[in-house]
């Protein structure tokens, strides 16, 4: 994959640099040494590896201030990294790069009852966050498989959802405000914990802009109480087709389950030895889940399951117990790593219209075959935001190539059916070269202007998102 060629000169003038990030900052906050610097040279896309000239861990939006200003003052560019989870490679460094870790920003500022939010330091894992006010009765709804370990500024960042996101929304639906640090150092303040601030939103721009814009420090986040009950089901289906006509049937009916979760049978398989779920054996299995009280969940399972029993069901299961639907959720939200102790994998992320889950798992399987790779499907089904696991040999020369085009071919499929190249994990440096397949170049210039306002050097998170040919002219010298 084609990178920016790093200064020459600016990699001669390494030590000033540091020396003036040491100078601004605590003595354990600077990182030059190449042998760790290695640790930050990718993230969860692990094909690609770049050691970044410098690391920095600040504890504070003036620290973090204090970093982009002396970088904007040397015109060397920054990567902001949350917990390194992406899977599109938006943390990606550069060679000439300083990474901007937040990781030591996690602490809990202010929580709110009344109002319903909190207001927490954005290196925050997303599961903290819940753990911060669950003994009350509240939690904080997007919850990606990785909220373990993902940062809340990963989280904006991207606009990151989750499997309850068909109920709740994504980030941007429970994201109240952010304190943003511009490229030069400057802080500004942007929402905050009321409905509707007034003027543009420019809240609303900030969340999914993968780090293009500036670095979050703070985020107000809307909290929710939790609900009275909630009860999955499990599905189980003779085919990837017959499932996603399922889903397709679930929501036409216009019922609104908090998730329904979909996976093919080598998912399954690896995450069933993982977690022992109990899940049956099938070629697709749905997870279904409601939420409310008794009566509630009674009524709407009985109407989805009415509607599953249409399709001929191989199993049919609701849990019956707490113990039961912590397990098969645990299974779900593990099924990136049970694949990963199986086989190299790419993970994508297109979205497509709900009726369109049929055709497109079925051109899946099909372009399986053209390519000579095999696919697990796992995803958001409710929402149609699909991550497909296209499973390939790292050690064999040419199979990432392959595994890269048989990606863009699932994702032109998406974009084709109405759909669009992410859902939740961003265009990064995976997407960008797609771009043109979903946008125009005169609806990319409109994008790329507004990053020159934010960041006219256009230092902040480089060779992101944009192909590289459209980038070179605003890039700084």
């Amino acid at each position: 994959m084609q990178m920016p060629v790093p200064d020459a000169r600016l990699l001669d003038r390494k030590s000033a640099i540091v020396a003036r990030l040491r100078a601004a900052l605590p003595a354990d906050a600077v990182i030059d040494a190449p042998t760790e610097t290695r640790a930050y040279e990718c993230d969860g896309l692990t094909a690609y590896r770049c050691p970044p000239l410098a690391v920095v861990l600040p504890r504070s939006t003036a620290e973090v201030s204090a970093v982009l200003a002396i970088c904007h003052d040397e015109r060397v560019p920054v990567v902001p990294r949350g917990s390194g989870t992406s899977l599109a490679g938006g943390a990606l460094p550069t060679a000439d790069s300083v990474i901007l870790g937040v990781a030591r920003l996690n602490a809990v500022i202010e929580t709110n009852y009344a109002d319903r939010y909190i207001r927490v330091q954005s290196g925050r894992t997303n599961l903290s966050v819940t753990g911060a006010v669950e003994a009350d009765g509240f939690f904080y709804a997007p919850d990606p498989s990785s909220q373990l370990a993902c940062a809340i500024a990963g989280n904006i960042a991207m606009n990151s959802g989750g499997a309850h996101c068909l109920k709740y929304g994504v980030t941007t639906n429970n994201l109240l405000g952010v304190t943003l640090v511009q490229m030069d150092g400057t802080v500004v303040e942007l929402g905050g914990p009321w409905m509707d601030p007034g003027g543009l939103d420019l809240l609303g721009v900030v969340c999914g802009s993968e780090g293009q814009l500036g670095v979050v420090t703070e985020a107000t986040l809307r909290i929710l109480p939790k609900p009275e009950g909630a009860r999955p089901v499990l599905m189980g289906f003779a085919s990837n087709e017959v499932a996603g006509a399922c889903v397709s049937d679930i929501i036409k009916a216009g019922i609104l389950p908090v998730a329904i979760e979909f996976m093919d049978r080598p998912c399954i398989r690896a995450c069933e030895d993982f977690a022992h779920a109990g899940y049956p054996d099938c070629e697709a299995l749905l997870i279904v889940e409601v939420e409310g009280s008794e009566a509630e969940i009674d009524d709407q399972l009985g109407r989805i399951m009415e509607i599953a029993r249409r399709h001929d069901p191989v199993e049919l299961r609701e849990s019956r117990s707490e113990e039961e639907s912590r397990r098969i959720w645990l299974g779900r939200k593990s099924a990136f790593g049970a694949m990963g102790q199986i086989n190299d994998y790419m993970c994508l992320d297109g979205t497509i219209p709900v009726s369109a889950l049929p055709l497109v798992l079925r051109r899946i399987g099909e372009m399986s075959r053209e390519f000579g790779l095999d696919v697990a499907n796992v995803f958001h089904a409710g929402d149609g935001n699909m991550h497909p696991l296209i499973l390939f040999d790292a050690s064999k020369p040419g199979d990432l190539e392959r595994c890269e085009d048989f990606g863009a071919a699932i994702l032109r499929l998406c974009v084709e059916v109405g759909g669009c190249l992410t859902g939740e994990h961003g265009v990064g440096v995976e997407k960008r070269d797609l771009m043109s397949v979903q946008f125009s170049t005169a609806d990319m210039e409109a994008q790329m202007r507004v990053k020159d306002v934010f960041d006219p050097s256009w230092l902040m998170n480089p060779a992101k998102v944009f192909p590289l040919e459209l980038t070179a002219g605003r890039r700084a010298g």
